[in-house]
């Protein structure tokens, strides 16, 4: 009996209180990089490819930890991006409100999850074979048992603690914080057409899907980090296994250069700056907005300061985040001043010419052509430099085959 009780309080392992918090840490950490490596960037993306045994792995260690199926959270993830920010998509806090998304994520989630529509339109390509058959999606409960057994073998009672950790860390940080907070709240570093932000620069605790605003504007990318101060550890993780030939990088977001030397606004430019987009918009809104609108302040009054200070942070804000009081104070603004009227409305007209990319590409050369024209012919040295650099741009040469 005392044998007994004595395995009970400590399992087959026997850890201490701060040994079994290490492996509470850990083990939610690989359900993390299971989610981000294989559900999101994998499945769900396809901007990297991973070997047979890893994906296999995976599989495996979410249907213990999570219950979810790759066919489910690629079909639902997949229609989020399609219909973001709309009644349709499945988890929206600026549809459904921030607080049902944060606590009430995982029932959204569970209700799309039984939408055979969503599965079959959106769930191409995922796994079919007889473990998803015959255990995965027809016993999704049986995993989430069998750990629960597990952890009290291995940890005694305690393991019931690591285990109710297990359960609630996926939905609460991926269905709560990354599907609410991450369209709520944080800093973009692009205006993408929705609402997805940065949390943090530092994407550790939830592998890099804190860094929500440069996936959603650059999906296929395998790499979430952008700038030199944000930190991605879920593509440490795939920088690893690629090293060791476990995985291959498809895409890490639009390659593209640019020739100083290059003054022709070409049809390897318009390409060029089709897919390098988001980032010319930054690079406008920081490099021909930011210093037109700080000589505006300068020389400006008061009153006047206070409306262009306004208008500044909402000027180059995609517009479904632009409340009627930010539209009201850029007509304020445009109506102030030439020089913000126009930067402004070159900016809505960039805007115009992407929209163009799926057209014909003669047509997206000549509006840039005519762009760079009027932003030569306005006497602002910003827009003079700005199109200089547009024109900079090329498509990198491809290797010589063999």
């Amino acid at each position: 009996m005392v044998g007994i009780l004595d395995w009970l309080r400590g399992g087959i392992l026997d850890l201490s209180v701060w040994q079994l918090v290490l492996v509470a840490l850990v083990v939610t950490h690989i359900t993390i990089v299971s989610v981000t490596v294989y559900l999101h960037r994998h499945s769900a993306h396809r901007a990297l490819e991973l070997h047979p045994v890893l994906k296999h792995f995976f599989r495996a260690w979410l249907w213990l930890t999570t219950g979810m199926g790759t066919l489910e959270w690629t079909a639902i993830h997949r229609k989020h991006h399609v219909k973001c920010e709309t009644e349709e998509d499945p988890h929206s806090p600026v549809q459904q409100g921030i607080g049902e998304i944060m606590w009430c994520g995982v029932e959204a989630y569970r209700k799309e999850s039984k939408n055979q529509e969503t599965l079959k339109k959106y769930g191409r390509g995922c796994p079919d074979d007889w473990l998803e058959r015959h255990l995965y999606s027809r016993f999704p409960m049986a995993g989430i048992v069998s750990l629960l057994f597990i952890n009290v073998a291995l940890f005694g009672v305690l393991g019931l603690t690591i285990w109710a950790v297990q359960m609630l860390w996926i939905p609460l940080f991926a269905a709560g914080v990354i599907n609410g907070i991450g369209h709520w709240w944080g800093y973009r570093n692009f205006e993408c057409p929705d609402a997805a932000r940065n949390i943090l620069p530092w994407g550790i605790l939830i592998g890099g899907e804190e860094l929500h605003n440069n996936h959603h504007t650059y999906p296929n990318s395998a790499k979430l980090s952008v700038k030199a101060f944000e930190f991605d550890i879920g593509w440490f993780w795939i920088r690893l296994f690629a090293a060791f030939g476990m995985a291959k990088v498809m895409s890490t977001g639009p390659v593209v250069e640019r020739i100083e030397s290059k003054k022709t606004l070409d049809k390897e430019a318009a390409w060029a700056l089709l897919n390098d987009r988001f980032n010319v918009m930054a690079r406008y809104s920081r490099e021909v907005v930011a210093p037109v609108m700080e000589q505006e302040y300068r020389k400006a009054d008061a009153a006047r300061r206070k409306m262009i200070k306004k208008a500044r942070k909402v000027l180059c804000r995609e517009a479904i985040l632009v409340t009627q009081d930010g539209r009201n104070h850029i007509t304020a603004a445009v109506q102030s001043s030439e020089n913000i009227a126009l930067i402004h409305r070159l900016h809505e007209e960039l805007l115009d010419i992407w929209a163009k990319r799926g057209g014909n590409m003669d047509e997206v050369i000549q509006a840039l052509t005519l762009w760079c024209k009027e932003a030569e012919a306005s006497g602002v040295e910003t827009l003079l430099d700005f199109s200089e650099t547009l024109k900079s741009y090329a498509m990198p040469a491809r290797p010589a085959l063999g």
